[in-house]
């Protein structure tokens, strides 16, 4: 947002650690998934190229630039809530790469998050329940590495009473998120694996008998050049990510979990192959490749 003609400067300018793709979010999981990607894959040809941009771009002064930016009185709601928590997202995974400085670096940026976390989590009434970036489980799914013990109360008074979810509205037309498992995979990450069966049972009551369908079955996407259509492709893969997740939280011996890892290959084989090809996907897709493909 701008307050004044001083602000109408470059995205470089504003947000010298995050600048670069689309929007400001993108490349925060960018940057998580290059870090992801350097932990699990040390030795890859790529690994020189990621250490050496993750040095250029969490020093110190440009993090303290992102933490100018952010007190700002008009960025108040900046990124509410999906770049927030990308961003503790990042924090958590730059911790589990100790011999290097970029989590020390970072942390004032993930604490500026982190207590706007604390200061809305309060106010807010109600969860958002959209399949896109205002999806609230997905926030504090993401932030959850991060600041575990502070939002679980907060989903349990979100999501705890949910029964019977019909998922009738999904997918939406330009969705990326599953309301329905995203919610569910927060509540596994969050809740003792008994506790969290007695939940997914009345939530999902008929998923035994393959109901509801929509959750089964892979979403059409009709132009990639659109930016909102080909959101679908990473519903497709965010998805697949949530029925892995899912199915691991259940017991081995469970009916169910055969049905939800054949759900979970079929919407990875509709998304993976597009995560390249045009610059609407191109630009945020491989980040949740990397989220479905690890589970």
């Amino acid at each position: 947002m701008l307050e004044g003609p001083a602000d109408a400067r470059t995205p470089a300018a504003l947000h010298p650690a995050f600048f670069g793709s689309f929007d400001w979010h993108s490349c925060v999981h960018a940057h998580w998934m290059l870090a992801r990607l350097l932990r699990r894959f040390p030795g890859m040809p790529q690994a020189p190229a990621i250490r050496a941009l993750l040095h250029r771009r969490l020093t110190p002064e440009a993090v303290a630039g992102e933490c100018a930016y952010l007190a700002r009185p008009s960025a108040r709601g900046f990124e509410r809530p999906y770049g927030w928590g990308w961003l503790l997202a990042l924090a958590a995974e730059l911790a589990l790469h100790p011999e290097e400085p970029w989590a020390r670096r970072l942390a004032p940026l993930a604490e500026a998050f982190a207590r706007r976390f604390r200061d809305f989590l309060p106010l807010a009434t109600y969860p958002v329940r959209t399949g896109t970036h205002g999806n609230t489980a997905f926030a504090l799914l993401m932030a959850a590495d991060v600041m575990e013990a502070e939002i679980a109360p907060f989903a349990r008074r979100f999501y705890g009473p949910d029964r019977d979810c019909p998922a009738w509205g999904e997918p939406g037309g330009d969705d990326f998120l599953s309301p329905t498992l995203v919610e569910a995979a927060l509540m596994a990450r969050l809740l003792p694996p008994a506790e969290f069966g007695h939940w997914f049972d009345a939530f999902l009551p008929r998923l035994a008998e393959g109901q509801p369908a929509t959750l089964l079955t892979p979403a059409t996407v009709s132009d990639r050049t659109d930016g909102k259509i080909a959101h679908l492709d990473g519903l497709n893969l965010s998805r697949a990510w949530c029925w892995r997740r899912l199915a691991a939280a259940l017991p081995e011996g469970d009916a169910r979990r055969p049905a939800m890892l054949a759900a979970a290959a079929a919407h990875l084989e509709a998304g993976l192959p597009h995560v390249a090809g045009h610059y609407m996907g191109e630009h945020w897709l491989a980040t949740f490749a990397v989220l479905a493909l690890e589970g």
